[in-house]
C-alpha cells in the first residue's frame, strides 16, 4: 500500500505556508498569523482545516476575494464591547487581533466581546483556544457563514443555515479543555469529499427532499442539524443561537447579498479573576475532569476522555516527530 502522507517539521510547515501566502500578495504579518492557525489545525489533527485550505486561500488572495492588506473598521465601541467590519481581511489575522483586544478588555472589565462582520474564512476554531486558556482566560468563539446554506432546520428538508461551529477553551488545574463542535451533524467538507469520491457517509447525516435521511451524499448534500432526525431540534436551536450572536449582532446576515467565502465572528474573552478566581475555576473544573475520566467506561479499553485531550496529545507527538500532512499537498506547496 502506497503511503499518501508525509511527515513535516512543524516550523517548516508553518514557515512554508507563510512564504506561499506572502508570495501570493498577503501582507507579511497577516501571512504569518494565517500560517500559524493553519499549522495549528494540522498539529491538532484537524487536517481538513490546515494545509488543505492553503490552495483555496492562495486563489482567493490572487483574485481579490481575500483582502491582502488594510485594517478593520471599528464601527461601535464601548468599554467591553466592539463591532468591527472585517473588510474581507484574512480571518485568522482578524480573529487573533480580536482575541488580543478582547483579552485586554477582559483584564480591565472582566470580559471583552468583539463581533466581526465581513471577515474572510477563519479556519479551525480549536486552533485559537489553547494559548488563551494557558494564559488563564476563557475564550469563546462562534462563527457563521452568511453566504452558505447547507444545513436544514429541524423538520425541514431544504438548506437554510451553515454548520456554524461553537468553540470554548478554559483552564483547569491540569491541561486546558478545548471544545470545538459544529451545530450540524457533520461538516460540509466531509460531505463534499465523499460525494466526489462516490463514497458513503458513516451514518445517515444528510436528508433527501422526501424527508428520509441517507448515507449517500450523491442523493443529497443537505446536512441535518446536530442530533439528526431524533434530536435535531437541539442542534437547530444552537445554530440559531450562533446566527444571533454573529450575524444578528453584526447587523449583516443572510438577507445581505454576499458571495465571498466570508464569516461573521463572535469573540469573547472572560477573566476568571473577575468572578470566583482562576484558582477556583481550575480546582472546580479539574475535579469535574477527574470525575469524567474515572467514570465507568462502556469499553474498558477506551476510557472516557475530555474534549481536546486527544488533540493535545497528538500535537505534542507531532511537534516531536513531524506533522502528518497529505503528501500531494506538501509536494504542491513545498516545491
Amino acid at each position: 500500500m502506497v503511503d499518501d502522507t508525509a511527515l513535516v517539521d512543524a516550523d517548516v510547515l508553518r514557515g512554508r505556508m507563510a512564504e506561499r501566502l506572502e508570495q501570493a500578495g498577503l501582507e507579511a504579518g497577516m501571512a504569518q498569523d494565517t500560517a500559524t492557525i493553519l499549522a495549528e489545525a494540522d498539529l491538532l489533527g484537524h487536517r481538513t482545516h490546515g494545509i488543505a485550505l492553503l490552495k483555496m486561500y492562495l486563489d482567493c488572495i490572487r483574485d481579490g476575494t481575500m483582502a491582502s492588506s488594510g485594517a478593520p473598521d471599528v464601527l461601535s465601541k464601548r468599554g467591553a464591547a466592539q463591532l468591527w467590519d472585517g473588510k474581507r481581511l484574512p480571518g485568522a489575522w482578524l480573529t487573533l487581533k480580536a482575541i488580543a483586544e478582547a483579552e485586554t478588555m477582559a483584564r480591565t472589565h472582566g470580559t471583552g466581546t468583539i463581533v466581526i462582520r465581513r471577515s474572510f474564512h477563519i479556519a479551525c476554531l480549536a486552533a485559537y483556544l489553547e494559548p488563551v486558556a494557558r494564559r488563564g482566560m476563557i475564550l469563546q468563539l462562534q462563527t457563521s457563514a452568511p453566504q452558505s446554506a447547507t444545513v436544514a432546520p429541524a423538520g425541514g428538508t431544504s438548506a437554510v443555515l451553515s454548520p456554524s461551529p461553537i468553540a470554548i477553551g478554559y483552564p483547569t488545574d491540569d491541561q486546558p479543555i478545548l471544545i470545538d463542535i459544529s451545530t450540524s451533524v457533520t461538516s460540509n467538507s466531509l460531505v463534499r469529499q465523499l460525494a466526489r469520491e462516490g463514497r458513503s457517509l458513516p451514518h445517515p447525516w444528510v436528508i433527501r427532499e422526501d424527508g428520509k435521511a441517507t448515507t449517500d451524499p450523491q442523493e443529497s448534500e443537505v446536512i441535518l442539524p446536530l442530533g439528526g432526525l431524533d434530536a435535531g431540534h437541539k442542534g437547530y436551536a444552537m445554530g440559531l443561537m450562533v446566527e444571533a450572536l454573529t450575524s444578528g449582532l453584526a447587523g449583516k446576515g443572510r438577507a445581505d447579498e454576499t458571495s465571498f467565502l466570508g464569516a461573521n465572528v463572535f469573540v469573547q474573552v472572560i477573566d476568571p479573576e473577575a468572578f470566583g478566581g482562576l484558582d477556583a475555576l481550575g480546582g472546580v473544573m479539574g475535579h469535574v475532569s477527574d470525575l469524567c475520566r474515572t467514570a465507568r467506561p462502556i469499553d474498558p479499553a477506551n476510557p472516557v476522555r475530555l474534549p481536546g485531550e486527544a488533540a493535545l496529545a497528538r500535537k505534542a507527538r507531532q511537534l516531536k516527530d513531524g506533522v502528518t500532512v497529505d503528501a500531494a499537498l506538501w509536494a504542491m506547496h513545498s516545491g
